[in-house]
């Protein structure tokens, strides 16, 4: 049966794009630990009955610069980020001999859904860093500097890293799903001012996992970050943006999907070299869906949310062809 997710396992997804799979159990740890942090802060807020005027106002953006905020969001970031690279570099980096800097092609790898991952990644934190930043109130060209440093910058360091490690390797093909990433959210605030494209993702389990659990994970959260026949990635089109004079309504989307299954490993001569045949298969959808953030609110409170949650595509009707031969249809699809 087909699962929902909470926002901790995303949480875990959007890890796994930025790092190689053998590092996702120190992300669990700490998102774990995180978790509990961000549940006693919500006690602690209970227990002081901040009202919803109150959150609402601190969550509305400033129409000047506010330098307290500004400084807020960059030390904060810059704090996260750092501590997340010295603790790869000490935790994992560490275990492997370091070598001179070398490349690697891994362009044929899971159908080229991990890419894909990275393009999504590099996407939504582009977004986060303009997004935070907006808030304190700075210049549009502000935003899209800091964005694009935050999502491209610290994929790039990651990379980097790797292309030092005796484990792993600088891939190029990740460099230029990060660039992509990115780009789609920059070229689209540069062209329209506004997001008529996004990245979204759903998962759904899968049969392949129990036969190889060391590859695509045990646990419901290992198969989320790992199991590639279940993550779906999608381009969700914004219809009244593009038909501004219509009746549509502006929160309707169209949204193309790209997956794949039959996979056991990343490529066909891993799979037989441990002794596995697989039969890797592209799979296209077409559904629709929601953009939240199109949904009018006096709430800064819901709109933070609505934002959040527009990483994810909802449950909803789709289509499904493998390699494009023949059509399969879905009453839910997620």
């Amino acid at each position: 049966m087909k699962r929902n997710y909470s926002l901790y396992q995303q949480a875990l997804f959007l890890l796994s794009s930025l790092v190689p799979q053998k590092k996702i159990l120190f992300f669990a740890k700490a998102i774990a630990s995180i978790r509990v942090s961000w549940a006693f802060i919500f006690l602690l807020a209970s227990c002081f009955s901040f009202s919803q005027s109150k959150i609402n106002t601190f969550l509305t953006p400033s129409d000047t610069l506010n330098k307290n905020r500004k400084k807020a969001v960059l030390l904060t970031e810059s704090a996260l980020l750092g501590t997340t690279l010295i603790g790869l570099n000490q935790l994992w980096y560490n275990d492997f001999e370091q070598t001179s800097f070398h490349t690697i092609n891994d362009s044929d790898e899971w159908l080229q859904l991990d890419k894909i991952g990275h393009f999504y990644s590099t996407y939504h934190l582009t977004r986060l860093g303009a997004e935070s930043l907006a808030w304190s109130g700075t210049t549009q060209k502000q935003q899209l500097i800091y964005g694009s440093t935050l999502g491209f910058g610290f994929l790039t360091t990651i990379e980097i890293f790797d292309g030092f490690s005796s484990e792993w390797g600088f891939s190029w093909t990740d460099m230029i799903a990060n660039v992509s990433g990115t780009g789609l959210y920059v070229s689209q605030e540069l062209l329209w001012n506004e997001q008529r494209v996004t990245t979204k993702f759903s998962f759904h389990t899968t049969k392949y996992a129990v036969q190889n659990p060391d590859k695509l994970g045990n646990s419901f959260s290992e198969q989320l970050v790992k199991d590639y026949n279940g993550q779906t990635y999608w381009l969700s089109f914004n219809l009244h943006s593009f038909a501004k004079k219509s009746k549509l309504p502006k929160w309707l989307n169209l949204a193309i999907g790209y997956g794949g299954n039959g996979m056991l490993f990343g490529t066909n001569s891993e799979a037989l070299e441990n002794g596995f045949y697989q039969n890797p298969r592209r799979q296209f959808y077409l559904s629709l869906d929601l953009d939240l953030t199109k949904i009018e609110t006096k709430s800064h409170f819901l709109s933070t949310i609505f934002s959040l949650f527009s990483t994810v595509k909802i449950p909803a009707p789709a289509l499904q062809t493998n390699d494009f031969k023949g059509f399969k249809a879905y009453i839910l699809y997620f």
